[in-house]
């Protein structure tokens, strides 16, 4: 029995403060509220409006915090405001800077430098296969030149050969006719001995 008592008890009590909360309903006073309230509960006299000075007063603090209270408001936005256009100053002057290295690195990327000069790939290849092919019409001219001295190389060489030859031939000849001469002269010179 005590421990029902025991439980029972502090729940009556949370329910009874719960219960006492839901009755007494704070309403939010907003300051016009306040302010239909002030005349409502405000005299006349004549035409004119007559209003309790601590209500007038009470309006007022209430007016000048909810003014403060909005200024500082409006103050912490316009620092807000303020830091995030630094922020995005601050962005937009990073993206800047980043196109710019991505325009540096892109033309990096697609070109190639040649004697500290930075060039594109295109007049690059167009460059190196230009050189390519003016050296290749160069050694097809000098292998030209090449085959055409050889022939005519063994073309002088076959035709020494063939003046060797006849050379050759032309001396024994001659030394053959300068030995038939020198015999009929020596005949001659003997015959006119002998007579």
């Amino acid at each position: 029995m005590k421990k029902i008592l025991v439980i029972t008890l502090p729940l009556f009590l949370f329910t009874l403060c719960a219960t006492a909360q839901d009755s007494i309903q704070v309403r939010k006073n907003t300051l016009n509220e306040q302010m239909t309230d002030a005349f409502d509960k405000s005299n006349s006299y004549q035409e004119y409006k007559v209003i309790k000075k601590n209500q007038l007063a009470t309006l007022k603090r209430n007016i000048l915090d909810s003014v403060s209270s909005l200024e500082k408001k409006i103050s912490t936005q316009e620092i807000e405001l303020r830091e995030k256009k630094n922020e995005v100053d601050s962005l937009r002057q990073n993206l800047v800077n980043t196109k710019q290295n991505l325009e540096i690195s892109k033309e990096k990327e697609d070109g190639i430098e040649i004697f500290g000069i930075l060039t594109s790939k295109a007049t690059y290849n167009t460059i190196m296969w230009s050189i390519i092919f003016i050296l290749l019409l160069i050694s097809g001219f000098l292998f030209y030149r090449f085959l055409n001295s050889h022939k005519i190389t063994n073309a002088a060489q076959l035709k020494m050969a063939e003046m060797e030859i006849e050379l050759e031939d032309y001396r024994r000849n001659s030394l053959e006719r300068e030995q038939k001469l020198r015999r009929k002269l020596q005949d001659e010179i003997n015959k006119n001995r002998k007579a």
